[in-house]
């Protein structure tokens, strides 16, 4: 049964700047992608010991989750597989394969290897919120809203899924991208319909 669907949060880190609900949380243009993430990590006061062990690609994705969902998604509401993750990105884990090939040369750092799948980002984010639901990572040539609106809202049309993030998580080298959208069937005053146009809006910010 087709049912209403919102985008209840969504959060956007791009060019050493956050922004959640279109809102401008947080900049600073004085350092590299690494200290960056970091300096995200200690504005926003987040305490978990596994994200200095993350690479980039995962410290991106699991900082956008951690803000998508401050303040914003009530736990109380669904159970845990009630929600899940569809995220995408376009060079998959390219930044830790490279930077694990170059290990190899010398000693090959399994710390790194670990890494070398994309979809080790929502493994994370789930450990993180004990979310148990149905959850997948695309790779597309670019963010590809459409895809997205038709899978996530199969999913929570078929109660597969009661909500979902889903979005785009792009890292390589010094250029990242991250995009994430919490999509309920519960309104809130933040919330906007879940559309590919809203979401490519949203991702253009």
């Amino acid at each position: 049964m087709i049912v209403e669907k919102y985008i209840t949060s969504s959060c956007l880190i791009s060019k050493h700047a956050v922004y959640k609900n279109g809102k401008l949380l947080y900049v600073n243009k004085d350092t590299d992608v690494t200290g960056f993430l970091l300096l995200v990590y200690d504005r926003f006061d987040i305490k978990y010991s596994r994200f200095y062990k993350m690479d980039n690609l995962c410290k991106l994705g699991w900082l956008a989750s951690e803000i998508l969902l401050k303040d914003s998604y009530k736990k109380d509401n669904y159970r845990a597989q009630d929600i899940g993750l569809i995220l995408s990105n376009a060079n998959s884990s390219l930044d830790t394969d490279q930077k694990y090939m170059e290990s190899v040369n010398d000693i090959p750092r399994s710390s790194l290897f670990v890494y070398t799948l994309p979809n080790v980002v929502t493994g994370e984010i789930c450990i993180r919120n004990n979310f148990k639901g149905e959850d997948a990572f695309f790779v597309f040539d670019c963010f590809n809203a459409s895809f997205i609106e038709s899978y996530v809202n199969n999913l929570l049309d078929n109660n597969v899924l009661q909500a979902c993030i889903c979005g785009w998580i792009e890292l390589l080298g010094d250029e990242y991208k991250a995009v994430l959208f919490l999509v309920e069937k519960l309104k809130n005053k933040e919330a906007v319909a879940f559309t590919k146009e809203q979401m490519n809006t949203i991702f253009e910010d």
